[in-house]
């Protein structure tokens, strides 16, 4: 048995005090004699990217040394949980690291040809054969299914759906029956209302909604996740799409009415959680820069912070500080509530109950 550590500390969600040990990697409830004294502060479970690729890095060809590097660079920025949303690299390797992030992943992107960033995902010649692929898919992954929900199209200039609905409601069907939960890429308005018609379980981006489309999200209990700092490259884009005018006024339109629609979904009550989309154009290690956005957007510090922690936990079924987890967790040096710098501070992050910052 490893040196078992004791930890004491405040809960900022509740205010109440927090004591317990780590012993072999996992939480403990009961003490531990013998016990180190780790010192305390303020102490939160492990941080969660909603929307992550460490399997992704422009040009391709990411290899399982790099994507550990990547992952490690998540860990020590305190997310040690990863919802990787569609990769081209299998990462399951990464899961034999003791002290690196857990993952919970969909395995590859499902689009078609010509319909997103090439050789990054399943494109499928046959757009029927799309509740097969989800199935295969769902196999293969960690309990999540991703499709790109819409992306340009060059015959009609702009953002345009990649689905029928007939076949998004058979994907939804396929997901479900194997297991998993299912999500889409959507930018645009006009793929979003057979999207959440057709049940799917969370949206990613989602920057097309309208208030109807909001208030069927509550309704159906459908979640989103945002990735607001993704989002600050949609100039850029636009900027690089001479050749679409439409798109090009879409993309900026889109970016222009981004904070109000999801204040507008806050406020509503969607569960809104934090993802950065690391992988590609964003660097990894910024799940601090995403919760920083989401108050931003109306969140006060404390739920910003618990967009990034405790509440994507609990819809995604990962433990937290609880007896018999697996030790992850951020201890600070201040509130959060009053001051979430101290995110950028951590006095310690302990990730399989090894201290790595």
């Amino acid at each position: 048995m490893t040196q078992a550590l004791e930890f004491t500390g405040t809960d900022p969600f509740t205010g109440e005090a927090l004591t317990f040990w780590v012993v072999d990697g996992a939480v403990s409830t009961e003490p531990v004699a013998g016990a180190e004294k780790a010192g305390g502060g303020w102490i939160v479970p492990g941080l969660v990217d909603a929307h992550n690729h460490v399997g992704i890095a422009p040009g391709l060809g990411v290899t399982i040394d790099r994507a550990r590097e990547y992952a490690r660079a998540d860990a020590r920025a305190g997310a040690l949980l990863i919802r990787e949303v569609g990769s081209p690299l299998d990462t399951h390797p990464l899961d034999a690291d003791p002290t690196g992030p857990r993952f919970i992943r969909s395995g590859k992107h499902i689009a078609r040809p010509k319909r997103y960033l090439r050789d990054y995902g399943v494109e499928l010649e046959n757009p029927d054969d799309l509740a097969d692929e989800v199935a295969r898919q769902a196999r293969d992954g960690d309990g999540w299914v991703k499709l790109v929900g819409d992306w340009i199209d060059r015959e009609v200039g702009d953002l345009a759906p990649l689905w029928t609905r007939d076949q998004l409601d058979a994907a939804v069907a396929a997901a479900h029956e194997n297991g998993a939960r299912i999500t889409a890429h959507v930018f645009g308005a006009d793929g979003l209302d057979d999207i959440i018609g057709a049940g799917f379980d969370s949206i990613e981006h989602g920057t097309g909604l309208s208030e109807d489309l909001i208030d069927e999200m509550v309704r159906k209990d459908i979640a989103l996740v945002p990735t607001l700092i993704q989002l600050e490259n949609f100039p850029e884009i636009a900027d690089g799409a001479d050749r679409f005018p439409m798109y090009q006024a879409n993309m900026r339109a889109l970016y222009a009415g981004r904070g109000e629609v999801f204040a507008r979904a806050r406020e509503a009550g969607v569960r809104i959680y934090a993802g950065t989309d690391a992988g590609g154009f964003i660097g990894h290690g910024r799940i601090v820069d995403e919760i920083e956005a989401l108050v931003g957007v109306g969140f006060s510090p404390l739920d910003a912070l618990a967009a990034a922690s405790t509440a994507p936990r609990e819809w995604l079924g990962a433990s937290g500080l609880e007896h018999g987890a697996r030790a992850d967790f951020m201890v600070l040096d201040a509130d959060p509530a009053a001051d979430l710098t101290t995110l950028r501070r951590p006095l310690h992050v302990v990730c399989g109950g090894e201290k790595i910052a």
